[in-house]
């Protein structure tokens, strides 16, 4: 049986993991969050007092990484860390820098690779990130690339970080999304960018609802599932 996989890429903030999340579960797709894998990565190099940005020092911790994605009957996704459920340590935002640096080594990319590909062989599977449609699944039956302006993601992740009971100020949450955004554009492993074959859906002064059927809108007019 062929598996059907949609790739969902774009910047941080423009809403990937939620409305992938409910893409997947209006389709009764499994739904992967790959920037939770980065993510891991980082909280480790954190953990470990290691600069993101030193690839010797990053490479070397690799060996000592134990990564499991696990999901529940609720499609959720959970990452384990060495054994230990970091799902909600990966999401604090210091760790987003982390994740950016980190994501940036050949190395890292190249180890988490294989993690991504196999999910995508053995379910129907939603998957988002930066280089879902470029690098992870250039294969993939739709690929979307999904944007807003810096403006609207900013807030959309300032509130979402002050839901989860982070204290952050809104400017340094825009600051720093510009930043990386600049990292992930400029990095020389697997940049961010748009698949020649991707669909753009920006998703600016929309609202959660809005957004959702766009994409719902997108998968109708390009997959038959």
């Amino acid at each position: 049986m062929g598996y059907k996989s949609i790739a969902i890429d774009g910047p941080s903030g423009a809403g990937k993991s939620t409305l992938a999340k409910l893409l997947a579960e209006k389709l009764g797709f499994l739904y992967m969050d790959t920037g939770a894998i980065y993510r891991t990565v980082g909280l480790y190099a954190f953990q470990r007092g290691v600069d993101p940005t030193d690839e010797q020092a990053v490479t070397a911790l690799l060996k000592d990484i134990g990564i499991e994605i696990c999901h529940g009957e609720d499609g959720l996704q959970r990452m384990l860390l060495n054994g230990t459920d970091v799902t909600e340590e990966i999401r604090q935002n210091e760790i987003s820098r982390y994740a950016s640096g980190v994501s940036a080594i050949p190395e890292v990319r190249a180890f988490l690779l294989d993690i991504q590909r196999k999910l995508a062989q053995e379910h129907h599977i939603i998957m988002d990130g930066r280089d879902i449609g470029t690098v992870v699944l250039p294969q993939a039956d739709l690929k979307i690339f999904l944007t807003a302006d810096c403006e609207a993601r900013a807030r959309r992740r300032y509130e979402e970080l002050l839901q989860r009971g982070q204290t952050v100020e809104f400017e340094t949450v825009r600051s720093e999304m510009l930043q990386r955004d600049e990292k992930d554009e400029k990095r020389a492993a697997a940049p961010l960018c748009k698949a020649e074959d991707a669909i753009l859906a920006d998703t600016t002064g929309n609202s959660l609802e809005e957004s959702f059927e766009r994409l719902l809108e997108i998968v109708r007019e390009h997959l038959t599932v």
